[in-house]
């Protein structure tokens, strides 16, 4: 199969939220236009990264405001914010109501020039594409920071991708590294069964009670209208870094929430600060974020230094025939939510149509 080569005018790569949001536009299109699309994921099964996340996870938004296009996401029962284990399934019925062409388990080796079109190496045949739509998000790019002495702890160091719940920490001594809002939920929970140690570069932040996800989305939103505009962003709706969803306010009530600074290196028995400070721990959990999944964008010219790509909107400075959906701002204001993904993908078909027509 390796030798197969199918041809589409469009390949997403990626058959999460903004992938499925990209299948949207994409059919609705097909059937005015023609066009053929295939969405290529990696996962053995429908929903993204969601599935993989940790159990108590919720949304920040209620279901009414967590929506891809052309079907609002149902409530799920018993819960104002859904949970990952809902949001899974909203992405599974998503997949199926429109029929999106989804195929999986796909693994996209890489992305290169092929004359007038884009081939997408995969392990499963390749495919010639005028136009690459890359959704892969970041989950499979968990980022740890280069401090001193990791090599040498002895205990477990592991990432928010392996956390599932606080059972396995239970009666331990944790030191739980991040500012935002994995840090602070999964430390909700992990502070109740475990000794625990919150370490931050900054203290952080808590937006008040009644700010949430669709706060969150309108104040992206500013933002972006405001630098399109060639305005200064700074101070539009600044009111915080950590959502205080009900696991969070209760932490912060009970006083679980203190954070210190952040430590210096590790020592094989725990980690250590400049004053001389130590603290000895069984495990160090870094939620210290993510970098974009990118790497099989590398044949069509290296990643910057941050791992991304240089972009104009949604498409690749360098590469005119490529765009970037759901990575974050800088792929389009609140891009890497459920509901952000729909606007960055309807403009991004919306270029790619017009461009096929033009030809």
């Amino acid at each position: 199969m390796g030798t197969r080569e199918h041809e589409v005018d469009v390949v997403v790569v990626g058959g999460g939220q903004a992938g499925l949001a990209a299948g949207y536009f994409l059919r609705r299109a097909g059937r005015r236009t023609g066009l053929d699309f295939a969405i290529l994921d990696e996962g053995g099964e429908p929903g993204g990264s969601w599935p993989r996340y940790w159990d108590s996870l919720r949304l920040f938004s209620p279901a009414g405001h967590s929506m891809l296009p052309g079907w609002w996401m149902p409530e799920e029962e018993g819960r104002e914010y859904p949970s990952a284990r809902h949001a899974a399934w909203y992405l599974a019925e998503y997949e199926r109501r429109y029929e999106l062409p989804v195929r999986r388990p796909v693994h996209v080796e890489g992305v290169e020039r092929a004359g007038n079109r884009l081939r997408v190496r995969t392990d499963r045949g390749n495919w010639r594409a005028r136009y690459v739509i890359s959704a892969t998000g970041t989950w499979r790019a968990p980022h740890l920071p280069d401090l001193p002495g990791r090599g040498v702890f002895a205990g477990r160091q592991p990432h928010t991708v392996d956390y599932r719940n606080p059972d396995e920490f239970a009666g331990q001594r944790v030191v739980v590294v991040g500012g935002g809002n994995s840090a602070a939920q999964i430390l909700a929970e992990l502070s109740p069964v475990a000794e625990t140690l919150w370490a931050t570069r900054r203290p952080p932040r808590l937006l008040p009670d009644d700010v949430d996800g669709r706060a969150l989305f309108s104040i992206a939103t500013r933002r972006q209208q405001a630098a399109e505009r060639g305005e200064s962003a700074q101070g539009v709706g600044d009111l915080g870094d950590i959502v205080a969803v009900p696991s969070v306010r209760r932490a912060r009530d009970r006083g679980a929430l203190k954070a210190e600074p952040m430590f210096d290196r590790l020592t094989p028995t725990g980690v250590a600060w400049a004053d001389g400070t130590t603290w000895d721990c069984d495990a160090v959990l870094w939620c210290t974020g993510f970098r974009p999944a990118l790497h099989h964008l590398e044949p069509l010219g290296p990643l910057g230094p941050d791992g991304r790509v240089a972009v104009e909107g949604t498409r690749a400075v360098a590469e005119p025939r490529l765009h970037l959906l759901g990575y974050g701002d800088w792929t389009g204001a609140a891009s890497a939510t459920i509901i952000g993904a729909g606007r960055t993908a309807k403009g991004a078909v919306a270029e790619i149509v017009r461009e096929l027509a033009e030809r």
